[in-house]
């Protein structure tokens, strides 16, 4: 099956370099969007609710917010590989003003890798403040929990959004929690011992090795290292680099203006194979659905949260989960989210149908939220990034009684989990 996609996406590869103009694959995002899932968060506005139903609760499961990079690793591979560049006599103009960027990235980052910077603060305090504006009777004097991942950018993430609850209304109960006790719900990726073995396999590697080779250019590196310069096998790898390092730089709220590195084709091809990448491992695809079936019980408990609530059995107007966009992937693809989930066998059409800056941009998140009308009965909303998606493919509706939002919810898990 591998040899076969993969033969497929070469032969379409092959039409796209012989005649550009006709790849009816080709994406011309934004500069900003090509920043994928590296984007800070969108800005939002407040929710209109209609005036006949009221929240009685919601679960938000979100992303930590901008952050510095998560590791060196990148930044200091490109900067090493400049520095020869320097030492070879063919490094660019261009290429020194990126090692200078490399550097101030290594010395802003000190002993911040990975950690929640400024920006990433104020969008959860953002969203925190839209939510208690938004559903104000659940933040009235209520009971609220909140858990977050062990990584500090979640926690701290947590504590940013609850703070700024409690600075609108003090007399909330707050209940926080961290630490690897969570990791079942927030990262199953390192607790699923069926997905652990299947990234162990990396059977999606033909599939993603055959896209890098055709679409990742080799002029933004000869931009900045010189056409002269010695290019190791792996230059595909030092391109990626680059491309990391600058789509970054806007979650650590120093944008800079990639247009001096890339044409903006060239920085939607780079975009696409880090795209493509994080959908063929935290996604249900054609070659698995493991990926997806990893927040089985994340999906349970947001299930069995919702019933409660709509019996009155529920404790707490509000459950907060603070993850990581590994966590959200995997989970609104299982649930079939619009634009979240998507099945092909011709993988250079990804980048048209599943883009992770729409999915999981900094500080991205999904809310239920149950609502009751003035009758008595309950509804579900689903917001995703805090703007109303349909929870149902191919049903336009945005709000659903609760018992049909669990029923489908229920249908979404694996079989062997359904009652």
């Amino acid at each position: 099956m591998f040899k076969r996609i993969t033969i497929l996406l070469t032969l379409a590869a092959a039409s796209i370099l012989t005649s550009p103009a006709a790849d009816p694959t080709a994406t011309r995002y934004s500069w900003a969007q090509c920043a994928g899932s590296l984007m800070p968060y969108p800005a939002r506005e407040q929710l209109t609710l209609p005036d006949s139903l009221t929240a009685v609760y919601i679960d938000h499961v979100g992303r930590h917010g901008a952050r510095f990079p998560a590791s060196p690793k990148y930044t200091m591979t490109m900067k090493e590989t400049l520095m020869r560049a320097d030492s070879l006599g063919t490094i660019t103009t261009a290429g020194h003003r990126l090692l200078k960027l490399c550097n101030d990235v290594i010395e802003l980052s000190h002993n911040n890798w990975g950690a929640l910077d400024s920006l990433g603060k104020s969008e959860q305090r953002d969203i925190a403040s839209r939510m208690f504006l938004n559903f104000p009777n659940l933040f009235r004097d209520t009971r609220i929990s909140a858990i977050s991942s062990y990584a500090p950018r979640c926690v701290m993430s947590m504590y940013e959004f609850t703070h700024q609850l409690d600075r609108l209304n003090n007399n909330i109960e707050i209940t926080t929690n961290a630490g690897r006790v969570n990791s079942p719900l927030l990262r199953p990726f390192d607790t699923d011992t069926e997905y652990i073995e299947w990234r162990k396999e990396d059977a999606q590697k033909p599939v993603y090795d055959s896209y890098i080779e055709t679409f990742i250019p080799a002029e933004p590196l000869k931009r900045v290292l010189g056409a002269a310069y010695p290019f190791p096998e792996d230059w595909r790898q030092l391109a990626l680099c680059e491309y990391y390092v600058l789509a970054g730089m806007s979650a650590m709220g120093r944008p800079v203006d990639p247009s001096y590195y890339f044409t903006l084709d060239e920085y939607n091809a780079l975009w696409s194979c880090f795209n493509l990448r994080q959908y063929l491992v935290r996604t249900a695809t054609t070659l698995s659905t493991v990926p997806a079936d990893i927040t089985s019980p994340l999906v349970l408990d947001i299930i069995e949260s919702l019933q409660r609530a709509a019996e009155g059995k529920n404790n707490v107007t509000a459950n907060l989960r603070f993850g990581h966009a590994e966590t959200l992937m995997p989970l609104l693809s299982q649930l079939h989210i619009p634009g979240c989930y998507y099945m092909t066998n011709y993988f250079d059409t990804v980048r048209q149908h599943w883009k992770d800056f729409y999915v999981v941009p900094m500080a991205a998140n999904i809310q239920f939220v149950l609502l009751k009308s003035e009758s008595g009965k309950h509804y579900v909303m689903t917001l995703l990034n805090e703007e109303p998606v349909n929870l149902i493919p191919n049903d336009n509706r945005t709000l659903l009684p609760v018992s049909e939002a669990i029923k489908y919810m229920t249908h979404c898990l694996p079989l062997h989990l359904q009652p």
